[in-house]
């Protein structure tokens, strides 16, 4: 597959098979990862692959009630809270993989960087024929000291993007996107 195949192909997936997603693929993907630019070069990121479904299970649950507690009013606040007042909801959709990237390497670029590492991964996850979905719902969570706790993170450590991998059960169609608004200058 090629880069542009695996950009316009990309989705955010949130239905996968049990299928489980062998080491080599995740080191793969991880490799891919950290070869995202990054500001001056501080590589600040490192990965935690989660494959037990029993603490993937127990962070959800945790995260759901501290997104409750904490949800500012927004747009769709109700709707966000109807899915995390649900005990069927899974945050991670039972994903076979949650690889966290987080920066362990303080600077002011590090959400940046680690993102850059997000987006590479996940590119690379779907031109290997596995969907990713960046789970915003666990990132407060695992900001807290609780949340550090539970996967047994430095202190210092902040978790930027939590991605779920695994084997799509179907591809989601595509999303309509906005034409660009582009400002032309000279």
């Amino acid at each position: 597959m090629d880069i542009d195949d695996a950009i316009s192909g990309r989705r955010s997936v949130r239905e996968y098979t049990t299928q489980g997603v062998d080491e080599q693929m995740i080191l793969r993907l991880i490799n891919a990862a950290i070869l995202a630019p990054n500001a001056v070069n501080q590589q600040p990121w490192t990965f935690t692959a989660v494959r037990d479904q029993n603490l993937l299970d127990r962070i959800s649950r945790d995260a759901k009630s501290h997104m409750l507690v904490t949800m500012p009013a927004a747009p769709h606040s109700d709707h966000f809270r109807s899915s995390l007042s649900d005990p069927n909801f899974q945050i991670f959709y039972h994903a076979p993989v949650l690889i966290l990237i987080s920066a362990e390497v303080q600077g002011p670029w590090i959400i940046e960087d680690c993102a850059l590492a997000a987006e590479n991964l996940m590119l690379v996850a779907c031109a290997m024929g596995l969907g990713t979905c960046w789970i915003g719902f666990a990132q407060g969570f695992l900001n807290t000291p609780e949340g550090k706790k539970a996967l047994d993170l430095p202190a210092g450590c902040v978790p930027v993007a939590p991605i779920i991998v695994g084997y799509p059960r179907d591809v989601p169609p595509p999303v309509p996107r906005k034409a660009p608004e582009v400002r032309w200058i000279g």
